[in-house]
């Protein structure tokens, strides 16, 4: 058993006044039985009413808008959290693909947790699989073969990934990050016929020293018709332990994503992200991130270099 204080902060700034902002948080504790919301508070910019509901996957989301005009949103969520995961590794059952074949057929979202990514380079998955070796084996022993071969075979690289990294280019290099370790396992997973589904969270070693210690995380659950959903972090080659808090969960990143939105304007916006971990113990973990963004069109990067033109003429007019 941990308890940790998290304190996550999301910073949105704009090169121009935008208004109309309207965006979708998942940034709420997940509930369920090893993990209990001690505190919880929400902190956004000119203080919005947020609506909070429930979606299809059991995460909740809020929803909120801001009308007046801003150059800079800040979304701050502090939680204390207390987890009581089995510090050991799940039970050892010898549940089969057969046997989740009847419990498939039983829930229509174990079967959406199923089916895997079409990807143009899915060869690469099935000959990883191939290598593996598949046959004749229990689903909790898979799952350990799989994940620790991307743990193996795959480079922990920040950087050279964003959130719009697709699969197939993460085959391609075999380099990323635990959101890009997450869909691979995930698409190994779901080619073998096994339910899995994508965690967002964080991770809190303390003086472990696992990898992503200190900012989001994520990681991915499997399901035994035996044990239930059951958590496993390629990125650490671990299963989830007292150290891992789980935020949400989806069929990949954009269900999990803990903030998005759109607005009106034309303007560059920039995200950078700040997670504290503060222990039992009294230390805390810090760790602060620029995001990296998709490529601004380029009718939007014409607009806007036609209104820093305006703007440096009227400046010169002065």
């Amino acid at each position: 058993m941990a308890v940790f204080k998290i304190v996550h902060i999301t910073k949105y700034q704009y090169t121009w006044p935008i208004k109309e902002s309207i965006n979708e948080i998942r940034l709420y504790p997940y509930n369920f039985p090893n993990q209990d919301v001690l505190q919880f508070q929400l902190l956004i910019t000119n203080n919005p009413e947020v609506a909070v509901s429930t979606d299809n996957f059991g995460n909740r989301v809020g929803n909120f808008s801001t009308i007046e005009t801003h150059s800079e949103m800040v979304i701050e969520s502090r939680m204390v959290v207390r987890v009581n995961h089995s510090l050991k590794i799940p039970e050892i059952d010898y549940d089969t693909l057969e046997d989740l074949e009847k419990e498939k057929q039983k829930s229509i979202l174990l079967l959406r947790y199923s089916y895997p990514e079409v990807l143009t380079a899915q060869n690469k998955i099935d000959e990883i699989l191939n290598e593996i070796g598949i046959d004749n084996k229990s689903i909790i022993t898979l799952a350990q073969e799989c994940s620790a071969y991307i743990y193996n075979r795959f480079k922990y690289s920040k950087g050279i990934t964003t959130i719009n990294t697709t699969l197939d280019e993460i085959l391609a290099t075999r380099e990323g990050v635990c959101q890009d370790f997450a869909h691979v396992l995930l698409q190994f997973m779901r080619t073998i016929g096994i339910p899995a589904r994508y965690v967002s969270g964080y991770i809190c070693p303390n003086k472990a020293g696992l990898r992503g210690e200190g900012a989001t995380h994520a990681w991915v659950e499997i399901y035994s018709p035996t044990q239930g959903w059951l958590g496993i972090d390629p990125t650490n080659n671990i299963w989830t332990m007292d150290n891992h808090v789980k935020l949400s969960v989806g069929l990949n990143f954009s269900d999990c994503t803990p903030v998005k939105g759109t607005f009106k304007g034309v303007a560059i916006q920039s995200l950078s992200v700040f997670v504290s971990i503060g222990y039992e113990d009294g230390r805390h973990f810090e760790e602060f991130n620029d995001v990296l963004l998709e490529e601004i069109p380029e009718e939007v990067k014409k607009q806007l270099e036609y209104i820093e033109q305006a703007r440096q003429q009227h400046i010169q007019q002065q």
